[in-house]
């Protein structure tokens, strides 16, 4: 994957995604009993934000918020696995708890000596949850954007469905429209840019495989119940086509008080509104993080 991925960062049409890509590292996970090494993106300096992307995508997500948030924090962006250019075996099991495992492997190597934050996009904020969950001592606040699966219930993918499914999603066609529908504004904001980066990683070996099987197992789902016990707030977009009516009504119910909803704004507000986004988290992480007091938040 990494050959993969340095064949390509020429070819990144984003200086952003450019950027965030020269910051990539590959980290060798031997607790995964996999004989490839894992992609983490790490920038910044100050105490660690640990930042999970949403379904079929990867790193690149957070492109456009990174820059913001690596002035004050130490930013770890890794592949979830099985998805962006992490390694895909073909003997490998796909589903939540090989992420979750993962994650637990990530986090061994993030430095524990200051407290750690998590943002969580889409997927990410149902796998963000889990994870804090799993590691109270070392995670101690909670930013979610746009969140999935937080409620319902598996929905496994049959076989030969889950094979369909992922040549669906290979479409050119339907990408460009996955893309659009993501954003508030698509005429607006989106082009060739956010359509490569929304395909680039189809290229990976495996990548059908391992969607397929992950679709088998059915996802994240009802992982808001119960919520951690850390600080967390919501963001969500007033125009977001993905989270349909239902799953927001349901999740407000778990969430209560902790959503902020943004006007002018779809599915991925980090990508939609960045600048308004990482002023939310600096002052979020700045107040639950390091215990500053409103008054002298960033922002």
């Amino acid at each position: 994957m990494k050959d993969l991925l340095d064949s390509i960062k020429g070819e990144l049409l984003d200086p952003k995604a450019s950027n965030l890509a020269e910051h990539l590292e590959w980290w060798e996970l031997p607790e995964l009993k996999i004989d490839a090494p894992f992609p983490v993106a790490v920038v910044g300096e100050g105490p660690p934000l640990l930042l999970l992307h949403g379904f079929d995508s990867s790193f690149l997500e957070y492109r456009r918020l990174a820059p913001l948030l690596s002035q004050h924090f130490q930013l770890f962006i890794p592949d979830l696995f099985g998805f962006g250019f992490s390694p895909r075996p073909l003997d490998a099991i796909y589903g939540p708890e090989q992420v979750l495992s993962h994650l637990d492997a990530v986090l061994e190597h993030i430095p524990k000596a200051a407290p750690c934050g998590l943002i969580g996009a889409s997927m990410g904020g149902a796998v963000g949850v889990e994870t804090a969950r799993r590691h109270q001592h070392q995670i101690k606040s909670l930013m979610l954007l746009a969140p999935a699966g937080l409620t319902g219930r598996p929905m496994p993918v049959p076989p030969l469905l889950d094979r369909f499914g992922a040549w669906f999603l290979s479409r050119q066609g339907v990408r460009r429209g996955l893309c659009r529908q993501a954003f508030a504004d698509p005429d607006a904001n989106v082009g060739a840019e956010e359509e490569q980066i929304a395909s680039l990683h189809l290229q990976c070996p495996g990548w059908a495989e391992a969607l397929a099987a992950f679709a088998r197992s059915g996802g994240f789902s009802g992982c808001g119940t119960p919520l951690p016990d850390q600080p967390l707030h919501v963001i969500w977009g007033d125009n977001d086509r993905i989270l349909r009516a239902p799953q927001k009504k349901a999740a407000a119910l778990i969430l209560n008080d902790r959503i902020e909803q943004l006007e002018d704004c779809g599915h991925l507000p980090h990508i939609d509104q960045p600048d308004r986004v990482a002023e939310r988290c600096l002052n979020w992480f700045q107040s639950t993080l390091l215990n500053n007091h409103p008054s002298d938040l960033i922002g």
